[in-house]
């Protein structure tokens, strides 16, 4: 099983196109993967609900909802081997996908986790601000949706990628997340992208990127 969710505020991927990240969904389901998209709350097109049961935790519902995606799927195909679970995304996706391994290692076996911003007082304070409050009024917002913090829990093979010139997410958030992992002890992967921005468009950097994350998960749930 592979869950390559973004499930972040602004953006949906489970919809009726054909685009870049349904392309990428499709070309891992080819390699082998049984692949699953999820939006949960925190997403738009469900009501300002569901876009606002994260404020105060980047993390926590996000992540509740890609469990329950998962087990529900489970139920429906009892084919699917929950035994070997990895997650992949870029972005908030990447975020998540970190902290699925940290939080979860019971239902995630292995991560590749793409520009992740690790560290939510490193991201831009206009759009933080919406969901987390002002750091100095509700700084227990911001621990809680750290990962850097939770360094420390990491059991499950984890790969970080990054752009060395991601203007967006900057670099920083995965030098600072694999810094808290050597710390603490916790082997990891790390895949720095020479000359990428968040958006990785040079056709043989991406295609040598996703041949590495298949090989990587690959190995890391015995397939």
């Amino acid at each position: 099983m592979l869950l390559s969710p973004y499930a972040g505020p602004g953006l949906q991927l489970a919809v009726r196109a054909y685009g870049w990240p349904s392309t990428v969904a499709q070309w891992f389901a080819e390699q082998g993967f049984a692949v699953l998209v999820t939006d949960g709350r925190g997403t738009p097109g469900r009501g300002r609900a569901w876009q606002t049961a994260v404020r105060g935790d980047r993390l926590g519902p996000a992540l509740e909802d890609q469990v329950e995606a998962l087990h529900a799927v489970a139920e429906r195909y009892p084919g699917l081997d929950l035994g070997r679970v990895g997650i992949r995304g870029w972005s908030y996706g990447g975020y998540l996908a970190v902290g699925a391994v940290l939080h979860r290692p019971d239902v995630f076996h292995a991560a590749v986790a793409g520009a992740a911003p690790a560290d939510r007082r490193l991201y831009d304070t206009h759009w933080e601000e919406r969901f987390l409050g002002h750091p100095e009024v509700t700084p227990e917002a911001y621990a809680r949706s750290s990962l850097v913090a939770g360094a420390h829990r990491l059991r499950r093979p984890l790969m970080l990628v990054h752009g060395l010139a991601d203007d967006n997410v900057v670099v920083a958030h995965t030098l600072r997340l694999s810094s808290a992992l050597l710390a603490a002890g916790r082997p990891h992967t790390v895949l720095p992208l020479p000359g990428a921005t968040h958006r990785v468009t040079r056709e043989e950097v991406v295609s040598g990127q996703l041949a590495l994350e298949v090989e990587f998960l690959k190995r890391s749930l015995g397939a």
